[in-house]
């Protein structure tokens, strides 16, 4: 079978389009129409149904995409290997982070790595933690550096490499600036600014501070410095990582109450690290 053409096939699936899949495998469209033809051919059944502008893929091409998947990053992993052997990693590593974490951590991390291994090509997405998760389990990242999950799918091995610990906010204007300490019951009554409620980090801070309703939301946000900027200005509180408290801002340590996440490498049980990803481990766990 035509390594081509599950390529293709993988293209067409993930830009849900052949025009945007033969931009991005450099081809034309009517090529990227006659690959995937010539595997429904191989396979005597449709992979993909055409319903309006939507592309579905068939129960058949459910069962192909992870194999093809799975095929095409073990040829990637036997270049790297093969290539390895010099002495010298070459390649590309795809790689997923969180704003905050490529913000305020990555960038040493980064510079170690690729003062290193100068050949390999990063190929670095940011996106939310909860997605790169979801991308790593189903087998489209093979490494995520983000806010690791309290229980992690099975599919999913975790490293903790950062312990990031949580405070309650306030701008210096806000109404419990100048209390001296505060309850839990204090921030029921005022709008908070907080991350969106699927993600890990809010899910950590309803379940630590014992919240038995949801105090009234001023602002969802996954942007952590945009949460920082809100509350300076006195439209709610918060909760930040101690390590981005500044002058503007007011923590509070609430007593029987300790906020932490852990942040950390995300990668699949059962897939094969290239040369390049457990190069970029070794650096994580060397800082």
């Amino acid at each position: 079978m035509d390594i081509q053409n599950l390529q293709a096939f993988i293209a067409v699936f993930e830009q849900q389009s052949f025009s945007k899949a033969s931009e991005i495998l450099n081809l034309t469209q009517p090529a990227v129409s006659k690959r995937i033809a010539a595997l429904e051919q191989a396979y005597g059944t449709r992979l993909f149904d055409r319903i309006g502008k939507a592309i579905i893929l068939t129960e058949a091409g459910q069962i192909l995409l992870p194999s093809a998947r799975h095929i095409i990053e073990e040829i990637k992993h036997s270049h790297q290997s093969i290539q390895g052997l010099s002495g010298q990693l070459r390649g590309e590593l795809k790689l997923a982070t969180s704003h905050h974490i490529g913000l305020h951590r990555l960038p040493p991390v980064l510079r170690a790595f690729t003062s290193s291994h100068e050949n390999v090509e990063l190929d670095l997405h940011f996106m939310d933690s909860e997605q790169a998760c979801e991308m790593v389990e189903n087998g489209q990242l093979e490494l995520a550096i983000v806010t690791l999950p309290r229980s992690a799918s099975k599919q999913l091995l975790t490293q903790v490499i950062w312990h990031d610990p949580l405070v309650v906010v306030v701008g210096k204007t806000h109404p419990l600036a100048s209390r001296e300490s505060i309850r839990t019951e204090d921030l029921l009554q005022r709008p908070a600014i907080l991350p969106s409620h699927e993600t890990f980090t809010r899910s950590m801070i309803e379940q630590q501070l014992s919240l038995k309703k949801m105090p009234p939301i001023a602002l969802e946000t996954n942007y952590l410095e945009t949460i920082k900027m809100m509350v300076s200005i006195g439209l709610g509180w918060g909760v930040l990582p101690k390590s981005m408290i500044h002058d503007e801002l007011v923590e509070f340590e609430i007593d029987g109450v300790e906020m932490s996440r852990e942040l950390g490498a995300v990668y699949h049980r059962n897939r094969s690290l290239s040369s390049a990803s457990r190069a970029m481990l070794a650096v994580l766990q060397g800082i």
